[in-house]
């Protein structure tokens, strides 16, 4: 039934809807059973120095997801190029990122800061990343866990940034974050992060991308779904219709 309430002149009543929770064990909007395999989460860095402590960090991200029972890919972004060069999205590495942001779940995205904010490396990886790719979104409705490395005393200058890109591309981004203070100080000569509240924190934050994950993703698409999309998507419908029957 179309929704009509006089107060309230300016609503199109045909795409207006009254939002219900999901009904129990099935997706609202597709009618599909939950999924059952393990969540997928892509994991970015913004570091390419050899020894950069936003991959180790990323590298110990992962082994404990994967303890956790997440699915775990890492994009290194060496040999991207730089947003709006001449090679354009045909190139191979925009397009190997291009293809995990569709296959995940779940971001975690760390950066190192550097002057007072994100990496140009970082920001990047999230600049290939379109809004929409055709009909699909690829990141609308993902979950979104962000992270930062200091060489200094703890801020949060990157992850506050990492937080406005993450709304932009219409993710959803859990509430905990991870600020490593003095990183250089965090890791053993094997590369492995030494126990620590940082630590901590990182398992922390983790289980709660993993949490959120599993409940959302099954009705991300149920969560995402806006009244101005639809009546946008109506009104084409009624343009094309139209212009047919010129």
């Amino acid at each position: 039934m179309s929704f009509n309430n006089p107060d309230l002149p300016n609503i199109q009543g045909d795409v207006f809807v009254v939002p219900e929770l999901p009904t129990a064990g099935q997706n609202t909007v597709s009618g599909t059973t939950p999924v059952n395999d393990a969540p997928r989460i892509l994991l970015l860095y913004g570091s390419l120095r050899e020894r950069s402590f936003s991959r180790l960090v990323v590298e110990e991200s992962a082994r404990i997801l994967q303890a956790m029972g997440a699915q775990t890919r890492i994009f290194n972004p060496a040999g991207l190029p730089l947003p709006d060069d001449s090679t354009g999205p045909e190139h191979p590495r925009v397009q190997a990122l291009r293809e995990l942001v569709q296959w995940s779940e779940g971001h975690v995205w760390c950066s190192p800061e550097r002057h007072g904010g994100m990496t140009g490396i970082l920001k990047s990886q999230i600049d290939w990343i379109p809004l929409s790719i055709g009909a699909v979104r690829p990141t609308q409705g993902k979950t979104l866990a962000v992270m930062q490395v200091c060489g200094g005393s703890q801020s949060f200058n990157a992850v506050n940034q990492l937080r406005i890109l993450g709304r932009w591309m219409r993710m959803l981004t859990i509430p905990n974050q991870s600020s490593v203070a003095k990183a250089h100080l965090e890791f053993d000569e094997h590369d492995r992060m030494k126990p620590s509240p940082y630590y901590d924190r990182i398992v922390d934050v983790l289980e709660e991308l993993v949490k959120f994950t599993l409940l959302t993703r099954d009705i991300a698409p149920w969560l995402t779904d806006r009244y101005s999309e639809r009546r946008e998507s109506a009104q084409e419908l009624m343009a094309r219709v139209n212009q047919n029957s010129l």
